[in-house]
């Protein structure tokens, strides 16, 4: 803490280690292109990373990929409801099954859920996108975590 101000002074870990950060950011790329080439739509990476940043917490990431999902063609009401996703009828099938195996992933439940979510995504989106968007939510959980550890401010 700073004495004078009483005052926590955050480390961002994207500033202390900027080429690590950049490493994490080649990454995302990376996962972005991949999931482009397996045919996932920009909107369905954008759920995902919303569902995962709701799931883990991360208000920086909801901020930022709350934006980038509008930008991408989302609505707001299906946005709004993304939380309770099971609920509604809203999402398609291939939807569903991004976002259950998403939460999987992030949530990490016992064998058998984990493998449940795992055959209904695969049967759901194939096997490229299937990887591909279990590729977007492992790495939106490690942004999540850099995001949570720095303590970054929604602006």
């Amino acid at each position: 803490m700073s004495e004078a101000t009483g005052r926590r002074r955050h480390v961002f870990l994207d500033k202390a280690q900027p080429a690590t950060y950049r490493a994490a950011a080649g990454l995302a790329e990376e996962v972005g292109a991949a999931a482009e080439a397996a045919g996932v739509d920009r909107r369905l990476v954008e759920l995902v990373n919303m569902r995962v940043s709701q799931v883990n917490g991360c208000a920086y990431c909801l901020d930022l990929h709350r934006k980038r999902a509008i930008e991408a063609g989302e609505s707001d009401r299906r946005l709004a409801v993304l939380a309770a996703w099971e609920d509604t009828d809203l999402f398609s099938e291939q939807e569903q099954a991004a976002l259950q195996l998403a939460e999987s992933i992030t949530r990490l439940p016992e064998e058998a859920e984990r493998r449940y979510a795992e055959d209904e995504a695969r049967a759901v989106l194939g096997d490229e996108a299937f990887a591909a968007v279990a590729w977007v939510a492992v790495t939106m959980n490690a942004f999540n975590r850099i995001s949570i550890t720095s303590h970054h401010p929604v602006r």
